[in-house]
């Protein structure tokens, strides 16, 4: 699913009104009366009272447009204009007339915090205060209306956006409504899957208010939404004549003493993706814990009985390379992959300390084959790319590090998203009790696996992601999130596949 940005938005408001030469007040009409219906099919009639808190801009007119639609079919409404400023657009007066011709109870004006109504926990709030157009904090008064909103314990459905969110920069937390469920139109927005703002909405859904389809369909968006209808075309299905060959030899690089378990997920992973052949490197020690765990993987270890890796050296050519979980940074180890960047042309998969190795001696980066896909946690990816202010400050420099070596960057978070010439593919699986020990190991051995069946690198990156989070999302139902673990989430990546065709059900927002 493309996500459109804020000037996106706009662009295909336009399009549609000049392509069905209508006024904008129609698209007002038509998002408001979408709207409306999305909530009468949930209330079916039920005796609520509702507050809807409506802005002076074209947000606030969507919410008018639901406010008169709601009395028209006998809800308890109370509307209320928060007047922030004394501009009104032209949308929002004609859609203030129309409400006022519906009723006698016309919006009440707030003005400052002596002008605020008592919200009960029973009650339903709609936000409209404030939509994609926000560029700065809202004034103070209007920020403690947002307090009292998100104190209420109220149901609060925004509209669009949660009022107070921008949708292209970050603004202090505090500073925006919390939803229980956003509402958002034709396309979600990119700060629902950004960790500052997105920890905040635990629900959305989007409403196709008919935008014109042209524009929709040939405009190239930066952002794009991966859930299952994407994951489902970047399926490669098996062929009947085919072999262990066909699909690939994987070597997982892992494991030092006390931290095997590293080396046995990913490798088990690797091997639960797909892939033909996978082979585990690690140290002597580690041998018979890989062999007894896993006899399915081939174990090839360096000449030493260190507890760490001292060598990177193997007379196997495997199709690609997983490096990184659990090889400790010993400073033998460091000159042993050091060593072994110099001289390596097979793809990789970097993870782990491989990627604090880079870290701590960024020449190395240098070395690193085009198109390597590298898995980092937010701690590590800060100290690849360096701290930012916010998180789209982060995504900034997360696109400049994967342009200027060539790589693919997988940002683990809630919503990972992966980086790569421009772009960003925010997954939409996953949940919660997948931030256990060992999850990233399995997270890096599935893309291994995926690149070794011949996947190129950013769709392994981007289909992997999906199916490491699909898998945590239906281990889940059988766990609860705190005894999820990352051995479990290896034993549903089949379930996973078998997903996308069993299930492609209907794809929204998730808590």
């Amino acid at each position: 699913m493309k996500i459109l940005s804020k000037d996106q938005v706009y662009e295909a408001d336009k399009a549609t009104i000049e392509a069905e030469a209508i006024p904008s007040i129609n698209l007002m009409e038509r998002a408001g009366g979408y709207a409306f219906e999305y909530l009468h099919q949930r209330l079916q009639s039920q005796r609520v009272n509702i507050k809807i808190f409506c802005g002076i801009g074209n947000n606030g007119g969507d919410g008018l447009v639901i406010a008169r639609n709601l009395i028209e079919h006998n809800y308890s409404v109370t509307t209320y204009v928060v007047n922030y400023s004394d501009k009104r657009s032209k949308d929002f007066l004609q859609a203030l007339e129309a409400l006022k011709g519906k009723t006698k109870n016309w919006p009440q004006v707030v003005k400052s915090t002596d002008d605020f109504p008592e919200i009960a926990r029973e009650d339903l709030v709609v936000d409209c205060i404030f939509g994609i157009g926000l560029n700065r904090p809202a004034d103070g008064w209007v920020q403690e209306l947002f307090q009292k909103i998100n104190t209420s314990g109220a149901y609060v459905l925004s509209i669009d956006v949660p009022s107070g969110m921008a949708v292209n920069r970050q603004f202090p937390i505090d500073t925006m409504v919390h939803p229980t469920v956003v509402l958002s139109f034709q396309t979600p927005k990119l700060a629902f899957f950004l960790p500052q703002s997105g920890k905040y909405i635990n629900n959305w859904d989007v409403l196709d208010i008919g935008l014109d389809r042209n524009y929709l369909n040939s405009v190239k968006t930066k952002a794009q939404l991966i859930d299952t209808t994407e994951a489902r075309q970047m399926y490669r299905p098996r062929q009947k004549f085919s072999h262990k060959g066909t699909y690939g030899h994987a070597l997982i690089v892992a494991g030092s003493y006390g931290k095997m378990g590293a080396a046995v997920l990913s490798s088990k992973a690797c091997l639960h993706a797909g892939a033909g052949l996978t082979t585990a490197y690690s140290t002597r020690q580690g041998l018979p814990i890989l062999q007894t765990a896993l006899p399915e993987v081939m174990v090839v270890t360096d000449r030493h009985d260190g507890t760490y890796l001292e060598e990177l050296k193997f007379d196997l050519e495997p199709d690609v390379i997983g490096i990184g979980p659990g090889l400790g940074t010993e400073k033998a180890t460091q000159e042993a992959f050091k060593a072994f960047l110099k001289s390596n042309k097979t793809p990789l998969v970097v993870d782990a300390d491989a990627l604090n190795m880079l870290a701590k001696d960024r020449d190395l980066l240098k070395f690193l084959p085009k198109y390597s896909v590298l898995t980092p946690h937010p701690k590590e990816l800060e100290r690849l790319i360096g701290e930012w202010n916010d998180d789209f400050e982060k995504l900034e420099k997360a696109e400049a590090f994967s342009a200027e070596y060539n790589c693919v960057l997988v940002c683990k978070d809630a919503h990972t998203i992966v980086v790569f010439e421009g772009n960003y593919y925010v997954n939409n699986t996953g949940n919660p009790g997948m931030a256990t020990g060992g999850s990233g190991d399995v997270l890096t051995g599935v893309i291994t696996g995926l690149i070794a069946q011949g996947y190129d690198p950013l769709t392994a990156a981007i289909f992997g992601t999906y199916l490491h989070g699909k898998a945590g999302d239906l281990a889940v139902n059988h766990t609860a999130y705190e005894a999820l673990t990352a051995g479990t989430i290896i034993e549903f990546l089949g379930a996973a596949v078998l997903d996308l065709f069993e299930q492609p059900g209907k794809e929204n927002g998730k808590g």
